[in-house]
């Protein structure tokens, strides 16, 4: 919050340099467009709001520790299971019309050479029609497309909240492993890379994992790339699961450390979200840059999930994900979205998870469109859609 006046102030300096710079060059992917910085202003301003409004609306849902926490639990396990009977049933059926079918084509009449004598098959008038059934596995396939929604909303809720709540700082602290470390500059050094490390990895996972994307896809879904974008920052952190950065009072950082640590590592994210400034040369090879981060956002396929890292890049050298920037690099996502509309922008990964949970027929498939990685789904997806034309 103190540091908005300085985000302001050097966002308009970038405005300016860049459209002076605007008659020699032409236009760029750093410049500022309108409809797109107001997005991600209010996308900016969202963020701050949401984590003051949004545990406080979850609260009393959360296991353990709300009021109606049992019942969230107990709606959820009920949608489970009259998902799971709707699947049984839907499948069900689908054999019995397509042996009723196969019985139906036997009893019509046909000819057919015997022998060189033809004959005729009289129906079976006594059969009940096959196709009385077929109302039976849309019911079904309605009642599981609902329900597994439905599960997957409550029992994400009731996971995400009791996760967020049972691994906060004030909860880990009491039952540290370590001794109190103080907060002098050694115990800051070290809340400030252990939150740096922690990053990484949820960063990381926010890319390979489709309901943590789902919140993070709004910080990519910008196609310019300035100051700016930087505000473009989740607001559904509370429907999310992340290594607990809590953790860290585990080895004796005091909770206060760990939150200075959180704002050390946005304030440091902020400069690196530009174009306007070039390579850095040797500290690139420690340090985040805006040329790492450059990578980070590019939809170029070779830059693709590259480069999590937040103040450090080492641990994308170490962990081998690190991409050094070369050809240009084209920002935004692999499928853009093409709106301003900030409310949209926030939910349309939602949005398409739930639709693909509804299509869904088995818990397989419904758990892996949402635990798996984004690309998957594009994948399965299309593996689906051919096999139906294929069957067609």
């Amino acid at each position: 919050m103190i540091a908005v006046p300085a985000y302001f102030g050097s966002m308009a300096v970038e405005y300016l340099w860049l459209r002076r710079q605007a008659g020699g060059r032409g236009p760029t992917a750093g410049d500022y467009e309108r409809r797109d910085t107001v997005a991600s202003l209010a996308m900016g301003a969202g963020s701050l709001v949401a984590p003051l409004v949004v545990p406080k609306l979850l609260r009393p849902f959360t296991p353990g520790r709300g009021r109606y926490g049992k019942a969230l639990v107990a709606a959820a396990l009920g949608a489970v299971a009259a998902t799971t009977v709707a699947d049984f049933v839907a499948r069900r059926p689908d054999d019995t019309i397509r042996a009723g079918r196969r019985g139906a084509e036997q009893a019509s009449p046909s000819t057919g050479d015997r022998g060189r004598h033809l004959y005729i098959v009289e129906p079976d008038l006594h059969r009940p029609p096959a196709v009385e059934r077929d109302s039976q596995p849309s019911l079904s396939r309605r009642i599981a497309s609902t329900g597994g929604v439905a599960a997957v909303v409550l029992g994400g809720v009731a996971v995400t909240t009791s996760w967020a709540w049972r691994t906060s700082p004030d909860r880990l602290w009491p039952r540290r492993l370590l001794p109190a470390l103080g907060t002098g500059p050694l115990a800051l050094a070290l809340a400030v890379v252990g939150w740096d490390f922690v990053y990484y990895w949820n960063h990381r996972f926010m890319h390979e994992s489709r309901y943590m994307w789902a919140l993070h896809v709004v910080h990519h879904s910008s196609q310019h790339y300035n100051l700016s974008t930087s505000l473009r920052q989740p607001v559904a952190d509370a429907l999310g699961t992340t290594l607990p950065y809590g953790a860290l009072c585990l080895l004796g950082i005091a909770p206060e450390l760990i939150d200075t640590a959180r704002g050390v590592n946005l304030l440091y994210q902020f400069r690196i979200h530009t174009e306007t400034i070039g390579r850095l040369g040797a500290p690139e090879s420690v340090l985040n840059s805006p040329s790492h981060h450059r990578v980070h956002h590019g939809s170029n396929p070779q830059y693709l999930d590259r480069n999590h890292g937040s103040i450090l890049i080492v641990w994308d050298r170490l962990f081998g994900t690190f991409e050094p920037e070369g050809e240009p690099v084209e920002y935004g996502l692999t499928k853009n979205i093409n709106t301003f509309n900030a409310g949209r922008i926030v939910t349309h990964e939602y949005a398409d998870m739930l639709r693909d949970v509804a299509g869904s027929t088995s818990w397989s498939e419904r758990l892996s469109y949402v635990v798996r990685g984004p690309g998957w789904a594009t994948r399965h997806r299309s593996e689906a859609g051919a096999a139906r034309n294929g069957s067609k």
